[in-house]
């Protein structure tokens, strides 16, 4: 008997007949499903129990047998076995066909499965499916060819003419004899001669033809079984009914769809036995036809069957396809049980580690361990009078709770979970009140605010659950973001206020100058009022005298500021900050870390309510230069609007002229303004240290508005003049209301395609694991700085740091190896590179990774959120989709337009990054040279031509289209690939000329150019994954001895490996070219059909897999979170699975390691885990990681 929970890889084909009535457990014969009056199943109905099983548990249909003890017994009166009622969610039923009828899927699809076999087209297949005409299927010795069309007309005269000597038949019969005649190996052979011979169109049709036909003859599936003659019935609780009150009924659709069927099934049978006339019975014929398509796939072919008011039913494709469909909303969406929901509220005296669980909650959730724990402790006899103590909430129950949450993590979620910080462990500290609370430094990572946002709480149950809910998803152990390594917990708003404030001087404050021996002699002054917080004052540290304030003297004490980062002696801003919690994480690590955060925030809330800082209307002082200002830019644009009105210049130049005067205007507003405000003041320092608000609110409120844009995107050349602080006018109030309501609309719809844009890029990334340590490549990714306009967009370091290299990196000037070929690239190391002024490297990048599912620890470096190296088991696919899409919410929509000028209109933002990772063809394309070669410009008829000659003379001639921006001038030199008009690239032209080093750099730095553009920084290396599975994919080109097709795609590593077989037999290679795949495209191209199928387009994704019979060997995550089954990631990966952790005594732990690596976290932890689990017993074996 299969073990329907444990197998290694899953296939899909075709059905035969035979095998259907194997699965059926009897044959459906009647429409009827219940009857009304008993409630009870009708005989050999839609929900017979003889053919599914009891409908009540060890009871069968009359009642003869009940009761467990009757178990297996088969009612000699009624039929029923007596069994659980649970057999009627798996067995199921058949219905004999009177006639055979074709499966729509595959004469319907695109292309048409069974058209391309028969090379026939879909329209004359059609034709004799629903018996419109006849195909002639043996023409003897007649003129009529085989496979020819007769109207109804033709085929009566022919068969007049040469009575008996011809056959022709119509409908699925007719399909059914012509399938069963085909010799696959012949047609085979036959269709491989012709694509030696042919071109064209010919040969195209000749390819598919060839895909089909070979699909069928490796499978071992049967053309003619195409055409059912049986259907098989699926189990009825899976298509249930139910009563509603007022004694009605609900029934699924697909009931509905099969007693169609069976009703014209069982009429034609009638007729049939009747010998009703062909005309009558062809009708009926065509009507099952019908009523089958529309139980398989309803409103594929012709006007859907509907249901009452005229809703379409849901038929058995329906079931399957759409984010309702069983793919999306069952097996990759499901919900779980002891979890709860509740507003968040914020807990400034938790821990790190700590969250507040109100005290209902936490006794609902914790019930069944409470409960254990009442009959442990003999408070209760039995379970059910354990279960009546909590219900009636006795007082001994709040203690028992107090225990069994000790040391038992729960783990918290925010909606939308964007990024895997999304969901943190913590240990739950009971709280009156009904509110979850959580701690301030751990909102960032959720993008939570306490403005009414809600969490979820989940409970980890088994000892496995929480040692990696502990060990891995802790919020301490989450400081880092892993899109681009950098701290996430860091303290915003009022901590960082309350800090700058300590951490400002103030010239000639009370007690200036003023000496002290140590921390507590300036403390005691500053609390006696001798000296002020912010006055400048020598201390004698350590051994040093240093000249400091008592504010910050405060801060390095009090947070306590590790000794290992020294006395910070300076202003401390949101950005320093983050740039002490980085330097702690990389030398102190974890522990110490998440005290010194816990310090940033005792110490930040407690001086921003000492600082008392507040916001009054006073605090903005318009600039007293402003009018000056305005009154001169008024003059300069007069002047400009004159010169326009005597057409001295264009529309266009003095649009750009006006907005440029006006920017610089509202630039020299914005300077008088930071310079006339004072340090201390409160808006001031909001805005400097980084707490809130930043120079561009300021400018709004107190300086002027500046300049607008229209609902296109199009700046408007009347600026704003005032600010919010004198007031707008009428009209410049409507002026600013194009701006806030695009910003409203662009959000909505960014959320929208941002989510979409993550959900692809996951599907096509999931299946990227860190697989091996090394995969032994010589090849590697050369990185230099990225620049755009001369501005650095990604700097060297950035995409050094964390990487191995290839090769040694050395220095010119002294020859001494700075990194030897192999090692990792850290922090100080990229220091002594850039010193030595190298200013491009060779790494070792995913890119050019040779593992053939997933990638090796040294191609992809370190792991970004821990700072270490990374795992094996680490699923860095679903890390780099989450990082880009991520931040995807923050790109912007729009294309920015500055009047009219082509060229500028590019797309930026969110659509650029999609029309990067879809590679279409851009929008504002480039033209880009295919040579190597010298320009020459010329000019015809207006017609702007740009000709490169090569250096063998030959030359390529490029027409520009108008308005197009030529970038190279006349006899410059240009190297293949290069762009000679502004625009983006079309990649797929790059990677004809450039090939795949090309393309990929292009890709690369184009995804980075625009994220960077918008402030947000991802590491190099999530981008290079998406990359590398875009490129996966090549097309055959000439497919010499091997079995591949011309045309198809192939992955490249199977690619290799046909060729290395073929050469080891002697006979010739195959010759492929690369091509790159946008990512739904190649995630539909994915080998994993379970996977492909619950992304899009899934009918289409199941035909074609059926048809070749596909095996799914079950390598990604999807697969087997859709089968049930641990992912193959983290510890689910199958060497951390054969762990056996021995805890003889719990003092010394030691693994033992049956030829695996090690368990690569702290031991200790995970006996700590165990014990805290299973109180002081003594443990004998206890496997942490055992096959579940």
């Amino acid at each position: 008997m299969l073990d329907v929970n444990n197998f290694e890889r899953m296939r899909i084909g075709l059905a035969s007949p035979e095998q259907i009535r194997e699965w059926s457990s009897g044959e459906v014969k009647k429409p009827e499903t219940i009857n009304y009056r008993t409630l009870k199943p009708e005989r050999e109905g839609l929900f017979c129990e003889k053919i599914f099983g009891p409908t009540r548990d060890w009871e069968c249909h009359c009642g003869k047998y009940k009761r467990v003890r009757y178990k297996g017994v088969v009612c000699d009166r009624c039929g029923v076995e007596v069994t659980t009622s649970k057999v009627r969610r798996e067995r199921m039923g058949h219905i004999e066909l009177a006639a055979p009828v074709s499966h729509i899927w595959y004469f319907k699809g695109i292309p048409s499965r069974m058209g391309l076999i028969l090379d026939m087209s879909p329209r004359s297949l059609e034709k004799v499916l629903y018996f419109v005409s006849y195909v002639v299927i043996d023409p003897g010795d007649t003129p009529l060819i085989k496979k020819q069309l007769l109207s109804e007309t033709e085929f009566r005269e022919f068969q007049d003419k040469y009575e008996g000597k011809f056959r022709a038949l119509m409908g699925a019969e007719a399909i059914k004899e012509l399938l069963c005649e085909l010799d696959l190996e012949q047609l085979s052979a036959e269709l491989r001669q012709e694509l030696k011979e042919s071109s064209g169109q010919r040969k195209i049709r000749a390819i598919r033809r060839l895909e089909v036909v070979d699909a069928f003859r490796m499978s071992g599936n049967k053309p003619e079984w195409m055409i059912m003659d049986v259907i098989p019935v699926i189990p009825p609780e899976l298509r249930p009914m139910v009563q509603l009150d007022g004694g009605r009924f609900a029934t699924s659709d697909l009931n509905d769809l099969y007693r169609r069927v069976i009703n014209r099934n069982n009429r034609l049978k009638r007729l049939l036995d009747l010998g009703a006339p062909d005309i009558i019975v062809r009708n009926e014929k065509r009507m099952l036809q019908e009523a089958v398509d529309a139980l398989i796939d309803n409103g594929r072919r012709g006007r859907p069957v509907t249901g009452p008011g005229n809703r379409p039913l849901k038929s058995l494709s329906d079931m399957l396809k759409g984010k309702q469909g069983r793919f999306r909303q069952n097996l990759l969406g499901k919900r779980v049980d002891y979890s709860g929901r509740s507003v968040i509220v914020v807990g400034p005296d938790l821990k790190m580690y700590q969250c507040g669980l109100p005290k209902e909650m936490a006794l609902e959730l914790f019930k069944p361990f409470v409960m254990k724990r009442l009959v442990d402790e003999g408070l209760a006899h039995n379970i059910k009078s354990a279960k009546r103590m909590v219900e009636r909430v006795k007082p001994e129950v709040w203690d028992v709770l107090e225990e069994v949450i000790k040391e038992h993590p729960v783990l918290l979620n925010r909606a939308p979970t964007l990024h895997r910080l999304g969901i943190q462990a913590f240990e739950p500290v009971l709280v009156e009140g009904r509110a979850l609370q959580i701690h301030p430094l751990v909102c960032t990572a959720y993008n939570a605010d306490f403005d009414g946002d809600q969490m979820a709480v989940h409970v980890p149950l088994s000892a496995e659950a929480q040692a990696e809910a502990r060990l891995l998803m802790f919020a301490p152990y989450n400081i880092l973001n892993p899109k681009d390594g950098r701290p996430v917990a860091t303290p915003t708003q009022d901590m960082v206020l309350g800090i700058y404030y300590l951490t400002v001087t103030k010239d000639g404050d009370k007690g200036e100058g003023k000496c002290f021996a140590s921390y507590e002699e300036a403390r005691m002054a500053y609390e006696n009022d001798i000296v002020s917080l912010h006055a400048k004052i020598k201390v004698r540290i350590e051994d040093e005298i240093i000249e400091t304030t008592v504010g910050r003297l405060i801060f390095n004490y009090e947070v306590p500021i590790p000794k290992e980062l020294g006395y910070i002696n300076e202003e401390v801003g949101k950005k320093k900050l983050a740039q002490i919690v980085a330097q702690c994480y990389r030398t102190l690590k974890v522990e110490r870390t998440a005290e010194l955060l816990d310090g940033f925030k005792r110490v930040g809330f407690a001086w921003a309510t000492k600082a008392g800082i507040t916001i009054g209307l006073r605090d903005l002082r318009v600039p007293i230069k402003k009018q000056e200002i305005i009154g001169e830019t008024e003059q300069k644009v007069e002047e400009i609007e004159k010169q326009f009105r005597r057409g001295l210049i264009t529309e266009d130049e003095r649009y750009q002229r006006v907005i440029s005067l006006w920017s610089r205007a509202t630039e020299k507003v914005t300077l008088n303004l930071m310079e006339n405000l004072d340090k201390f003041n409160p808006v001031y320092m909001m805005a400097t240290s980084g707490a809130r608000g930043n120079v561009q609110q300021l400018r709004q409120l107190a300086g002027m508005r500046g300049l607008m844009a229209d609902p296109s995107g199009r700046i408007i050349d009347l600026p704003i003049k005032a600010n919010f602080r004198e007031g707008l006018t009428v009209l410049e109030y409507f002026t600013s209301t194009h701006g806030a309501r695009k910003g409203l609309a662009d959000t909505a719809l960014r959320t929208a395609d941002s989510g979409y844009l993550t959900r692809r890029l996951v599907d096509v990334a999931q299946d990227v694991i860190v697989r091996e340590e090394d995969c032994g490549t010589t090849e590697g990714l050369e990185v230099k700085v990225v620049e755009s306009g001369g501005e650095v967009i990604e700097s060297l370091e950035e995409r050094l740091v964390g990487r191995f290299a290839l090769e040694d990196i050395v220095d010119e000037n002294t020859g001494e190896v700075l990194a030897h070929a192999d090692t990792e690239l850290d922090e100080d190391t990229v220091d002594k590179i850039l010193a030595a002024g190298i200013s491009k490297a060779k790494i070792r990048s995913v890119l050019t990774c040779r593992t053939r599912h997933g990638v090796c620890r040294k191609c992809y470096g370190r792991d970004m959120a821990t700072g270490g190296k990374v795992e094996i088991g680490e699923s860095v696919g679903i890390i780099a989709a989450q990082s880009i899409g991520e931040p995807g919410t923050q790109l912007t929509m729009r294309t920015f337009h500055t009047g009219g000028v082509a060229g500028d209109d590019i797309t930026q933002g969110l659509p650029r990054v999609e029309e990067l990772f879809e590679a279409r063809k851009p929008k504002g394309q480039a033209i880009i040279s295919e040579i190597d070669g010298v320009v020459t410009i010329t000019e015809e008829k207006g017609r702007k031509k740009i000709i490169v000659t090569g250096d063998d003379g030959e030359q390529t001639e490029y027409s520009v289209a108008f308005g197009s921006r030529i970038k190279v001038k006349d006899k410059e030199r240009v190297a293949a690939g290069d762009e000679l008009t502004e625009g983006s690239v079309n990649p797929h032209d790059l990677l004809k000329i450039k090939g795949l080093k090309g393309v990929q750099n292009y890709l690369l730095e184009e995804v980075q150019r625009v994220y960077r553009l918008q402030g947000v920084d991802i590491n190099d290396k999530h981008i290079e994954v998406m990359i590398r599975q875009m490129l996966r994919k090549v097309k055959v080109e000439d497919p010499g001895d091997t079995n591949l097709l011309p045309g198809g795609l192939i992955d490249v590593f199977e690619f290799e490996e046909e060729n290395r077989k073929a050469e080891a037999e002697g006979k010739t290679t195959a010759t492929a070219r690369p091509v790159i795949l946008g990512i739904t495209k190649a995630s539909l191209a994915t080998d994993s059909f379970l996977s492909a199928a619950s992304f899009q387009e899934t009918t289409r994704v199941l035909t074609e897999a059926a048809i070749k019979g596909k095996v799914d060997p079950l390598m990604g995550l999807k697969e087997n979170v859709i089968i049930g089954k641990l992912i193959p990631a983290g510890t689910g990966m199958s060497r951390y699975r054969s762990q056996m952790i021995s805890l003889p005594e719990i003092e010394n732990t030691e693994v033992e390691d049956e030829g695996f690596a090690e368990l690569e976290k702290d031991e200790t932890d995970l006996a700590d885990i165990v014990q805290g689990d299973v109180k002081d017993e003594k443990i004998e074996h206890i496997s942490i990681f055992d096959e579940m």
